[in-house]
């Protein structure tokens, strides 16, 4: 095995084993606590939706990717890789409108307290249910394309290889209907980009405003970014902020192989190993920003000095 393809691999599974064990335990934690409180947190449920979409992503692409690295070729049939395929795009389109919900309901939640947006306070919670289910039916339909261009490892000149990864490949026999899909992935992936750069930039405003009209209020020990509304704020900021450049750099990597006659190796795998980076170094966000978590390690940090003194 070269250098080149086990750093790589070594790249994957560092991904993967923190990755899923962060987002499972997000998962677990995040549905714990909706269980233990009795009542359904919309926030809580946006994140558990976003954690189990990326364990997903990180398990029907990562995994492969993983096994692919270290060296494993053509393990997976036909319909393997189209079903593998199809879970993947799925759970990728639930990644991206989870986002979006959030930053969404996070820009709302802090919005000023006036007549016009008391209104839609009171009715968001009731919506990020519906919404959910929504997102679950528009990455089901859009992404159904996948079973019908992906295939196993391919060698035919007949039928033109967009992205061979090894293990399956992504086909096209007609540059209308690849033209059309692409059309289709990108008004979906911009509509939600626009939508949650737009909620955050507007969270952006709201604190800025907030900040300077209490900032006179707060005493050297005390700071308003300490209130729960606005860490929770600058955490979506911070998970919107790395989606939108991970996406970008998505974008013009795919772009740029798409456009090679000749596939660089080193280039398409630096384009794998950071297609699942955001499903990875979000969960860890999430967890070094959300208070309730730190508040248990640290009860349970002082209750074993204390069994053990």
């Amino acid at each position: 095995m070269k250098v080149t393809e086990l750093s790589f691999g070594m790249a994957f599974l560092l991904q993967i084993g923190i990755g899923i064990s962060v987002n499972l335990f997000l998962f677990l934690f995040y549905s714990r606590t909706v269980t233990a409180s009795g009542k359904v947190s919309p926030s809580d449920l946006i994140l558990i939706h976003l954690a189990f979409s990326n364990a997903v992503i990180l398990l029907s692409f990562g995994l492969p990717e993983t096994l692919s690295a270290w060296g494993l070729r053509n393990f997976l049939s036909d319909g393997g890789c189209k079903i593998l395929m199809y879970v993947y795009r799925v759970a990728r389109g639930l990644s991206i409108c989870s986002t979006c919900l959030l930053s969404v309901f996070q820009a709302v939640t802090i919005s000023p307290g006036i007549s016009r947006w008391a209104r839609i306070k009171a009715r968001l919670p009731g919506c990020v249910l519906p919404s959910c289910l929504l997102s679950w039916g528009l990455s089901l339909l859009v992404d159904l394309d996948a079973p019908f261009n992906i295939t196993g490892p391919r060698n035919s000149s007949v039928i033109r290889i967009m992205l061979d990864l090894k293990y399956c490949s992504k086909v096209s026999e007609s540059v209308e209907t690849t033209l059309l899909i692409a059309v289709v992935f990108s008004l979906r992936d911009l509509f939600f980009l626009g939508l949650m750069s737009v909620a955050s930039g507007y969270m952006v405003f709201v604190l800025h405003r907030h900040h300077r009209r209490v900032r006179h209020l707060h005493g050297p020990g005390r700071s308003s970014g300490k209130m729960p509304e606005v860490r929770a704020a600058k955490r979506v900021i911070a998970l919107v902020t790395l989606y939108v450049l991970l996406y970008g750099r998505h974008s013009i990597m795919l772009s740029v192989i798409l456009n090679q006659k000749e596939k660089s190796p080193l280039l398409t795998s630096s384009h794998l190993v950071f297609s699942i980076a955001f499903s990875s170094v979000s969960p860890l966000l999430m967890l070094h920003s959300d208070r309730r978590i730190r508040t248990i390690w640290k009860r349970e940090s002082v209750g074993s000095r204390v069994n053990s003194s």
